[in-house]
Formats: C-alpha cells, structure tokens, sequence
C-alpha cells in the first residue's frame, strides 16, 4: 500500500530555509502527482505545491511561489520541498501526499 514517510522539519527564523523529504513507497512513483499540503494551528489543509513526477510539471499556491521549490529524486522515490525565505506564517505541519493518502507529516516552525 502507499506509504509516505516526511523529514527535515524543525525551527528556523523567518528568513532562514529549509529542505522537506517524503519517502515513497508501495506504487510507482516515477509516473504519480504527488502534492504538499500543510496545516497551520487551528485551521484546515492547505494545498501548496505539485508535481507530475514522470513529465515534471509543477504547480505552486500563490502564498508560495517564487519562494518554494517541489523537486523529485526518482532514483530514490523521494520529493522534496526546498522551501527559502521562510514567514512565521509558513507555520505548519508539512505533509506530502498522493491523492487523499498523506504521511504522517513534520512540523516545520518559522519563529525568533
């Protein structure tokens, strides 16, 4: 079955970055659309970026764009979320997911 497995949230100041990982597993990565939603304290998911793995099509939610990069490492079924220049109001669990079946996310913090 689908299993995906998040890394590298943290704490960071505004300003600072950092690299998200979702581990895939259990179907076939190479030719999927998988997404990153987030959700902030007290309110729903957000949907912020998605890929087609195969053809490399990308897709960014505006509050993000320009500033949030959606790669992939089909070799090691892996997507990435490269996020910089990190707002407070970035705070939120990180998910990937593919279709309605999500990790069990990381939480990533934007904070002085």
């Amino acid at each position: 079955q689908v299993q995906l497995v998040e890394s590298g949230g943290g704490l960071v100041q505004p300003g600072g970055s950092l690299r998200l990982s979702c581990a895939a597993s259990g179907f076939t990565f190479s030719s999927s659309y998988m997404t990153w939603v987030r959700q902030a304290p007290g309110k729903g998911l957000e949907w912020v970026s998605g890929m087609h793995v195969g053809g490399g099509l990308t897709t960014y939610a505006d509050s993000v764009r320009g500033r949030f990069t959606i790669s992939t490492d089909k070799a090691k079924n892996t997507l990435y979320l490269q996020m910089n220049s990190l707002k407070p109001e970035d705070t939120a669990v990180y998910y990937c997911a593919k279709g309605p079946v999500r990790g069990q996310g990381t939480q990533v913090t934007v904070s002085s």
